[in-house]
């Protein structure tokens, strides 16, 4: 029962330190306690549940490879949530080709009027345009509005310098509001 209690007890640099040494019940206790973080990143990215769950499962097969390198130079959420990003352009890459394929079908059903009503819910709305913005601009946004992160540690994250943060999220803001206006959102 002890042991329990340390191990829930136990700080992420613990159970990293006990995870790189091959103890499997503390990489379960880092995955619990930050599965949920993962999850919520790759919904982010991507705005579908099971798209999301797809990502977090590939994050935390990775992990189980990358633990050994992680140095701790920076937060290890920020490490992870990299690993997040990573996994989901994989991801979007693989399915590039389905992507249009829906897409193509997703126009002949406007045209044949067979397309199901659109989301009425702006927040919904929005994110669904942030998912349409350039890469660098996407990154920036989700990590600094989707996850809470300050400008500094999205930088960390995107291996980039804290104003060119600052920039991405200055001309997103710029084409979302166009996007929202032209859609009627705004």
């Amino acid at each position: 029962m002890a042991m329990m209690l340390d191990e829930s007890e136990a700080s992420d640099a613990e159970l990293i330190g006990r995870a790189k040494g091959g103890d499997r019940g503390a990489f379960g206790k880092l995955l619990e306690r930050h599965y949920d973080f993962v999850y919520r990143a790759a919904y982010r990215w991507c705005g579908r549940k099971a798209d999301a769950e797809d990502i977090a499962q590939e994050v935390c097969v990775r992990l189980g490879k990358a633990i050994r390198d992680y140095r701790g130079g920076g937060a290890f959420t920020t490490w992870l949530y990299t690993m997040t990003m990573n996994a989901a352009r994989d991801m979007i890459r693989k399915t590039a080709r389905e992507t249009v394929k829906t897409e193509a079908y997703g126009v002949h059903a406007l045209i044949s009027g067979e397309a199901l009503a659109e989301s009425e819910d702006p927040a919904e709305a929005l994110w669904a345009a942030v998912r349409q913005l350039p890469d660098k601009q996407r990154d920036a946004v989700m990590l600094v509005y989707g996850e809470g992160l300050s400008h500094a540690a999205a930088a960390e994250a995107m291996a980039i310098s804290e104003m060119t943060v600052s920039w991405h999220i200055h001309e997103a803001k710029k084409r979302l509001k166009t996007v929202m206006r032209s859609a009627g959102e705004v």
